[in-house]
């Protein structure tokens, strides 16, 4: 069955018309003769988007209760799949489910119809991408909401933004037709200012514009085409380490600003070509100066850098690229002799800017032997022919000098072949100097014969010196080659190490690295489960399609089995040189490492959660056993009394001990509410369901069953709801006030809501709303405020009566849960104010949820 196609309709701001537009496409399609179907879409109460659904045959929704008994609808998955539409409408892609879902999220719900082969219309704002979460936050003070990650949006066949004017959006909040009148003038005033909605559009824009540059760079690596598309300004900064390399970067970074949405890329290639040995520390400051730029910094590996910068440029679709020359060294200071030349004569369509800068005056780096190129090499072999028949040539017209003379003329034009090409070349100098001293010097001239033995012997120590220099020459050659070879290899497993010191590192991003450093299409890692007869498994991979297995490696694929044989590194591309198969193997270690270590980090944290938990569950069995014998004595005594002198007993003393019997199961029941809350909170399992909810709903619940004659309530008339969980919001209040009245006896206590919004600085300037909770007891000291939220804690370790120690550890954990803050303040004057965060409400009403739900508690 063919897989069906995404469509994700994105949105810069709530209120773009994403929705409108889904289901506007909907009806386009079964006017069309498609089969659609509605799986969820939210209207928010606008008219004009529910006229839109009459007419489409809707798939009803499942109804799911939360843990505070309200029953809310849930995409309805297996109807769907029974209903095998063409098409499926399913609002809001990434929703969270209630608990109990088949799914957590709403887009594994769609994945399963995509796998059904059911095509899919879905919606999303950018404000849930969860890459862009911290920046929209920031931008507009408004809460965070859920977050979808950004690799699974990517995964969409097609992804259209719905842009709206941001005057255009304004009027229709003016309108009413977003948000409800009550609320327009403090939408319009926050969420909805001018500059907000610029800067989500903006936003919005960049981020699709880089899902097409994606698609448009897996098109040109599928379709092999390397030719430059000038379709974004990127530029390419060729970095060395040496000084002045600073002065490369500003000038990159200066010609980007002339553009926008352009791309800053610094890249520093090593290799034996690199004739100029880079400073780690000037690269660190150069590299820092990138980042601060909004640039990236790359690492490649090649012989040739003038080729491997090329490629680098060619393969990100650069459209300029920046190279310095110092007066006086040219490109012997940057790239390498003849690099630059090289560069912009093979550079084809990319600019190419030549930046003069002067050299430092102290603290230059070290000039490593540069290795024999091919130029190099050639030009050895011409001058080995030359040289000789023109130094014979010369010597010819002074007949008088001696062989002695004559040769130690030729062994200076050998030794001047053996700097220039090396040992073959000088070589082949030697031995055709020594027969043009045999032919044209020796008796008898014009033959190679020799007739004086004295000459023969002066012949073969030529031939011998030139051989033997030849040969010193070129072993330093490949002396240097190894030694430039292995610093280069040392800097880049340095730069492993210092990144994972640094850096969590995910398999995945290593794997990037990887195909970036080797400039390769793909790498990947597999591994296989059992012995060396079973297949290999593909792990991960970087690049737009996994590379072949290592048992089916074809002509461009290079492998190495890495230390555990059940692992194997692969990439595919090119062909590796033996060299850089030994940097691979490296490679490939640091990659098990990197493995190692996030199977330790999984274990520590499993470990942790384990050794957390068997600590709450030993202070609850202390608890169990201390603090509820007590009541569970004194209900006991009290009943016995009842059943075996009930008849006999005073009236008075039958309720004294009735009384008596109800306060201790209150205890009983709060004791243990708390005990089952507090294991909750422990083991992650306290999901809470947000919706909009009034602080005088919360109050009048949480403290139905205690005392009120010493409790003043402060509320404004018009106090804005907050997003929580009923139930948990009742908790925390009934807990923090019982607390206050256990510890302040005898002391007001004043629940004062703030019809104002609070900014948390620590949370990205998020909207909240207050309830200030104040007694004026004898307050908490400012070193015991942290012990206070501790489980199992109490003030002064008083043990008569006061609980367990429980209610401010509960109360802390439902708040953070519900995406909130608790924290202490001093009251003025003596006691303690307990202030309650949480994040106001974007919901279009606030239902009686006393009502709908119940009063019941989590």
């Amino acid at each position: 069955m063919a897989r069906g196609t995404l469509r994700i309709f994105l949105g810069a701001a709530p209120g773009a018309g994403t929705t409108y537009s889904a289901l506007r496409e909907a009806r386009r399609l079964l006017g069309e003769g498609g089969d659609v179907a509605i799986g969820i879409a939210a209207t928010h109460g606008r008219q004009e988007t529910q006229q839109l659904l009459d007419g489409l045959d809707a798939v009803p929704p499942r109804l799911v209760k939360d843990p505070g008994g309200v029953q809310v609808p849930e995409l309805d998955v297996e109807a769907l799949l029974d209903r095998q539409p063409d098409m499926a409408v399913v609002d809001d892609y990434a929703h969270l489910n209630a608990p109990g879902s088949r799914n957590e999220r709403r887009w594994q719900d769609i994945e399963e119809l995509l796998a059904a082969g059911i095509d899919v219309l879905s919606t999303l704002n950018v404000q849930q991408l969860a890459s862009l979460t911290d920046a929209v936050a920031a931008i507009t003070d408004g809460p965070r909401q859920a977050k979808i990650p950004d690799e699974v949006v990517r995964k969409a066949d097609h992804i259209e933004l719905v842009d709206i004017s941001p005057v255009l959006l304004r009027q229709r909040v003016a309108d009413g037709r977003i948000v409800p009148d009550a609320r327009v003038d403090a939408a319009l005033a926050n969420e909805y200012r001018l500059g907000n909605l610029f800067a989500l559009r903006e936003i919005a824009l960049i981020w699709l514009a880089d899902r097409v540059d994606e698609g448009l760079a897996e098109y040109r690596e599928s379709q092999g085409i390397t030719a430059t598309w000038p379709a974004r300004e990127r530029v390419v900064v060729g970095l060395t380490g040496g000084p002045g390399d600073e002065v490369l970067v500003r000038r990159a970074a200066r010609i980007l600003s002339r553009v926008n949405g352009g791309e800053l890329l610094a890249v520093h290639v090593r290799g034996t070509g690199s004739r100029t040995e880079a400073s780690g520390q000037a690269l660190d400051v150069q590299r820092r100066l990138v980042l601060d730029l909004g640039g990236t910094c790359h690492t490649v590996s090649g012989d040739d850098p003038a080729q491997s910068l090329l490629e680098f440029a060619r393969s990100v679709n650069a459209t300029q690229i920046v190279i310095g020359a110092s007066p006086g060294r040219f490109w012997s200071r940057v790239l390498g002799m003849g690099a630059a030349s090289r560069i912009v004569r093979e550079s084809g369509d990319i600019d190419v800017h030549l930046v003069s800068h002067p050299p430092a005056r102290r603290g230059l780096p070290r000039t490593a032997p540069a290795p024999l190129s091919r130029a190099r090499t050639t030009a050895g072999y011409l001058l080995a022919v030359v040289l000789p028949v023109l130094a014979t040539a010369v010597l010819s017209l002074s007949p008088d000098l001696n062989l002695a003379t004559q040769a130690l003329v030729h062994l200076t034009g050998v030794l001047a072949v053996a700097f220039i090409g090396g040992l073959w070349p000088a070589v082949l100098a030697a031995v055709l100097g020594s027969l043009l001293l045999n032919y044209f010097e020796t008796d008898p001239v014009g033959t190679f014969s020799i007739s004086d033995p004295q000459n023969v012997f002066a012949l073969l120590v030529f031939l011998g010196a030139a051989v033997a220099v030849s040969l010193v020459v070129g072993l330093s050659e490949r002396r240097a080659r190894e030694a430039v070879r292995a610093r280069a290899e040392a800097a880049t497993l340095a730069d492993l190490a210092r990144d994972a010191l640094l850096a969590d590192d995910t398999v995945a991003g290593f794997l990037d690295k990887v195909r970036e450093t080797f400039q390769v299409q793909a790498a990947g890692l597999y591994t296989r489960s059992g012995d060396r007869q079973a297949a290999w498994e593909l792990q991960a991979f970087s690049g737009n399609a996994a590379p072949p297995s290592p048992d089916a490696a074809t002509a461009m694929t290079d492998s190495v089995e890495l230390a555990d044989p059940r692992s194997a590194l692969v990439l595919s591309g090119r062909t590796l040189t033996a060299g850089d198969r030994l940097l691979l193997t490296a490679h490939g270690a640091h990659l098990l490492l990197l493995r190692q270590h996030h199977a330790l980090q999984r274990t520590l944290r499993s470990t942790t959660k384990l050794a957390e938990g068997n600590s709450v569950r030993t202070a609850i069995l202390r608890a169990v056993s201390h603090d509820l014998r007590t009541p569970l004595a004194g209900i006991k005594l009290a009943v016995t009394a009842l059943l075996r002198q009930g008849r006999r007993l005073p009236e008075e003393v039958q309720a004294e001990m009735l009384a008596t019997i109800e306060s201790y199961t209150e205890r009983l029941d709060a004791l243990i509410s708390n005990l089952l809350d507090m294991s909750r909170i422990s083991s992650g399992s306290a999901a809470p369901h947000a919706a909009p909810v009034t602080w005088r709903d919360a109050i009048e619940d949480a403290l139905r069953g205690i005392p009120t004659e010493h409790i003043r309530i402060e509320l404004a008339a018009n106090m804005p709801a907050v997003d929580a969980d009923l139930g948990m919001l009742e908790r925390v209040i009934a807990n923090i006030v019982e607390n206050a009245l256990k510890y302040a006896p005898g002391s007001d206590i004043a629940i004062v809501g703030v019809s104002g919004v609070a900014n948390a600085a620590d949370d990205g300037g998020t909207p909240f709303g207050e309830l200030r909770i104040v007694d004026h007891g004898r307050g908490v000291p400012a070193a015991a405020v942290v012990e206070m939220f501790q489980p199992f804690q109490r003030l002064d370790d008083a043990p008569e009566g006061l609980g367990i120690g429980l209610g401010l550890a509960v109360a802390k954990g439902f708040t953070e849960a519900m995406g909130g803050q608790l924290a202490p303040e001093p009251t003025p004057g003596g006691g303690l104010t307990m202030v309650i965060r949480l994040p106001l409400s974007t919901g279009h009403s606030v239902p009686n949820l006393r009502r709908e739900a119940g009063t019941s508690a989590p």
